[in-house]
């Protein structure tokens, strides 16, 4: 890897596309690599080490789905962004089940996926690196060592589940959680607790938002479950 930069590879098949995205990427300073298959790419995540993968879903072969499935079982921390023109609700909450951080459906624009990167590396480093006891989001605080939660200097209080939902947004934020994934970390359940699910997370948008029904913090991503923003 070149010194002081970050190294991409991109799996994708469509040869212009994946063109375009390496010089997208190279401009703002990325080392990138390209893989056609999902075989080249796991290889490729073996022997070089990437910091973020971008893949394409509908591979030759192998496909992006179970080269998903693969790297979630040797790294729970390679960010994983999809690209696909795979537009379904089902085909987005599969990827993301399997262990995606973010979906960028076909056609998009270079600054999108820029901006998705910069998130997702923020993430991944977050998740690395994170030792502080108070972690501050704007006018949000949380002290994971008293299980305090504040707003503008204001002490919130939580239930034990709605703490521990918060707590788990925060770890994942600018990563797009799914109802199932909340469901089995929270209730270590699937289906049978969904209607709890949208219940706690409403009761939690009125304590830590400041307008529940335009919410700064925590963004419905619709059909797919919520995503805990970044700033």
């Amino acid at each position: 890897m070149s010194k002081g930069k970050v190294r991409v590879l991109i799996i994708e098949d469509e040869i212009e596309l994946a063109r375009a995205l390496r010089r997208g990427l190279v401009t703002q300073g990325y080392e990138v690599l390209v893989a056609p298959s999902g075989e080249d790419g796991l290889k490729m995540i073996e022997e070089q080490h990437p910091a973020l993968l971008l893949l394409d879903l509908g591979l030759p072969q192998m496909s992006g789905l179970e080269v998903c499935r693969q790297v979630r079982t040797q790294s729970e921390v390679l960010p994983i962004i999809i690209l696909s023109v795979r537009s379904k609700e089902h085909d987005k909450v599969q990827a993301l089940d399997l262990g995606a951080d973010d979906y960028i459906p076909k056609p998009f624009g270079m600054g999108e996926v820029l901006a998705r990167v910069r998130v997702a590396l923020k993430h991944a480093g977050y998740l690395k690196q994170r030792t502080e006891s108070v972690l501050t989001i704007g006018p949000l605080q949380i002290d994971f060592a008293q299980h305090l939660v504040t707003l503008q200097n204001q002490e919130i209080v939580l239930t034990p589940t709605e703490y521990q939902l918060l707590t788990f947004f925060i770890e994942h934020r600018g990563k797009i959680l799914t109802q199932q994934m909340l469901l089995s970390q929270i209730w270590n359940t699937d289906k049978k607790k969904q209607a709890y699910l949208h219940v706690y997370v409403g009761r939690l948008r009125r304590k830590i938002e400041s307008d529940p029904m335009q919410p700064p913090f925590l963004e419905t991503i619709s059909g797919v479950g919520y995503r805990f923003r970044e700033e």
